[in-house]
This record gives C-alpha cells, structure tokens and sequence, in this order.
C-alpha cells in the first residue's frame, strides 16, 4: 500500500513539475524528455534483470548448497547463547527459540526465501505465549527489531547489482555494508533493551556484542590509518577472500553432509533464474517511476534543496545524491533498489554516490513492510514501540553509512 502512493506521488510530482516549467519556464521540451525517460528507463530495468540471470543464479545456487549443508543451523547453534539473553521472556528450550534463531540465521546469510517463511513461523509461535493477541509482546518487538535492523554477512543482491552495473570492483562495498549494519542492528538492540530494561550487562551479552565491537573498532582503525588507494586495495581484496572463503566453506559443508553439492547447486539456480525473471516488471515500474521524476526536474529540485541546507550548516554536501534511497529504504525495498539502481546509472557505479546508495540499501532492511508482513500475519494491532526502534535502527544505519562511506571512498 504504501509503495502504491509513492509510485503514484512520483508520477503526480512529475506531472506539476513539467506544466509548471511549461507554463513559467516556457520548455516546450520537458514532456518529451519525460516520455522518452519511460522507454529508457523501462529498456534499462529489462537489461539490469537479464545481466542479473547469471550471476544470481550462481549465488543462489551457492546460497543452497550452504542451507542444505546446515550451515545455517552451525550460525543458530553460535547465536544462541545471546538470544537467549535478549529474549528472556521466551520459556527455555520453547520451540519458539529455534525459529528465530533459523530465521535471523537465514537472514545473515542472505536467504531470503528461507528467511521469510521462517520468520512468519516464529510470529506463529510467539502469538502462541501472547496472552493479549492484539498487542505485541516484548520478544515479538526484539525479533522484528532484529529483522528490520537487516543485519546480513554476505549482501548478494547488492554486489550483483553492483556488477552488472559496471561497477570495476562489486566486491568494494562488502566491508562498508557489514559497518553499517553492525551499527544499525546493535543500536536497535540497545534501544529494545532499554525500552524492555532487558539487562545487557552480563557475560555472555558483553563478550559477544563487546567483542564484535572490537572487532569492528579494529576495522575502522586499521583502514583509516591508510591512504585511499591502499584502504580500496585492501579493503577489495578481504572482501574477495572472504567471499571465496564462504564458497569453499558452503561447499565442503555440503560434501560433509553428503550431499549431492552440483544438484544443490542447480535446485538453488533455477530459483535465482526464476527470480530475475520475476523482478523485471517491478523494476520497470519503479525505474519508469523514478526515470519520470528525475527527467521532470523534480529530483533535481529536491537534491538541490537538500544540499542547500547541508551547506548552510556547514556540512559535506556530496552524500546528498544517495540520500534518496536511505528515506525509500524504510518503507519499500524495492523502492529502495531502484533508487540504488537509479543513483549508480546517473552517477556512476564507482562514484561516491553510487557507492554510498548501494551501503545505504544493505544497511537497514524494509521497517514499515516488514512490520506489516509479520505484525499482520497474527493479526497484532497495537505495535507498542516497535515502529520507534526500528526507525532509530535506521537512523544509526544511515549514519553510520554515510561516516564509513567518507571513510572508505571519498
């Protein structure tokens, strides 16, 4: 629903915009430039999904190999020490437990399709102890904090959009994004626990999310001794061994648990062939969108606007570009892509902006759309404070985004 007023606001503010350089600015141009902003845009959206095919298809089949070795049951056996921890209210050893920890487990590892039906049996099951089944509960609020908040290790998607884009290293904002997100799922978990005064000052909360802090603080220390050039060539090259090193790990995993790793594979292909297939008329309709909003004049009135108020504060104006697709992000993420996908075609895959847009989309998942999805699968009205920290999730994202983007890039 709310994607639907968007799509259409797009398309209203196109419209004022062009009448009124029409009527005041006499440009007689401008609505053909919008037209032909549709056919371009929708002949790009079609391209970007079939360049997708092959290398969605590898990942996806990558990604199986992965679920059927029971890695993503190693990742839940290592989170569930902290869980438990942060969902005290759960009776021990319920059920319930193994959903969330199978679905915040998917979600790391990038499995979408695993990650969403696990996710809405975990909603079943919490309902279940809900003793007031309209109001949601303090376990249920953590999980979608903790869902919303999108923490994932390998960000897929976004380093395929990269490379079909042209980007000269995809692989470039993998480190950046895992700052990011770092930073957007402890600060949800901070603020949860405040609101739910779940004691985090204990041994197994501080050796796990204090020593994932120091990890990261190392990561920012380290590349932030080094000049540009040495900080992208180091910061590249970890991302490929680790990506490499999580291919020869879901593989032998496979081969471990005997199974048949090259029909995994091809099982997990065709799922990424059939979703590029499928995403192609929703990326024409919101690259048609977008192409129509931008031709008009209207982003560039709005990004003007914006950097106008940065710069009158004082403050670096060159992230303004991406900004759009961290206020999309919140409520539609397809929305959100075709903002990265419309960013890295006007900008540049490796410029600033374009790297930027493609942090913001893997900092943060989709808050309102997944509240919705979870919140109405069990029919809860009254959200109590979730809407509240998953947006200050977000807002440490985007913040968190845009610092280790200057770090790394700019």
């Amino acid at each position: 629903m709310v994607l639907n007023y968007i799509w259409i606001a797009f398309f209203a503010i196109a419209f004022i915009t062009g009448i009124g350089k029409l009527l005041f600015m006499g440009d007689f141009s401008v609505f053909p430039v919008m037209m032909n902003a549709t056919f371009d845009s929708s002949k790009t959206a079609f391209e970007i999904s079939l360049g997708l095919t092959g290398v969605l298809s590898l990942w996806m089949g990558i990604m199986k190999i992965g679920e059927a070795g029971g890695m993503v049951n190693i990742l839940a056996r290592g989170l569930s020490p902290l869980f438990c921890k942060l969902f005290p209210d759960i009776p021990r050893n319920h059920p319930v437990i193994g959903n969330i920890f199978m679905n915040i487990s998917a979600n790391m590892l990038g499995l979408d399709n695993a990650a969403t039906p696990l996710g809405l049996k975990a909603m079943e099951g919490l309902q279940e102890l809900n003793p007031q089944k309209d109001t949601a509960t303090n376990p249920m609020i953590m999980f979608l904090v903790l869902n919303t908040s999108g923490l994932t290790i390998i960000p897929v998607s976004i380093l395929v959009y990269r490379a079909q884009m042209g980007a000269a290293q995809p692989t470039d904002v993998f480190l950046p994004i895992l700052l990011a997100t770092f930073a957007s799922t402890l600060t949800g978990i901070i603020v949860t626990s405040l609101f739910q005064r779940i004691n985090l000052f204990n041994r197994t909360v501080i050796l796990a999310l204090g020593g994932a802090c120091v990890v990261v603080a190392g990561i920012v220390w380290g590349f932030s001794r080094l000049d540009k050039e040495s900080m992208n060539l180091w910061s590249t090259t970890i991302a490929n061994i680790l990506l490499f090193s999580i291919i020869i790990l879901f593989i032998s995993a496979g081969v471990r648990q005997k199974i048949n790793v090259y029909d995994a594979f091809i099982e997990g292909a065709k799922e990424g062939f059939g979703t590029a297939v499928r995403i192609i008329p929703y990326l024409v309709a919101i690259l048609v969108a977008i192409g129509v909003f931008r031709a008009s004049g209207a982003m560039d009135v709005l990004i003007d606007g914006i950097t106008g108020i940065v710069k009158a504060f004082g403050g670096d104006a060159d992230f303004v570009g991406a900004l759009p697709t961290a206020l999309m992000k919140p409520l539609s993420g397809s929305g959100a892509r075709g903002m990265m996908v419309d960013a890295m075609e006007t900008y540049g895959a490796d410029s600033f902006v374009g790297r930027l847009s493609c942090i913001f989309q893997g900092s943060t998942d989709t808050t309102f759309y997944i509240l919705a999805v979870y919140f109405g699968s069990v029919g809860i009205r009254y959200t109590r404070h979730a809407v509240t920290c998953g947006l200050l999730a977000d807002l440490a994202g985007i913040m968190a985004a845009i610092s280790v983007a200057y770090l790394f890039f700019n």
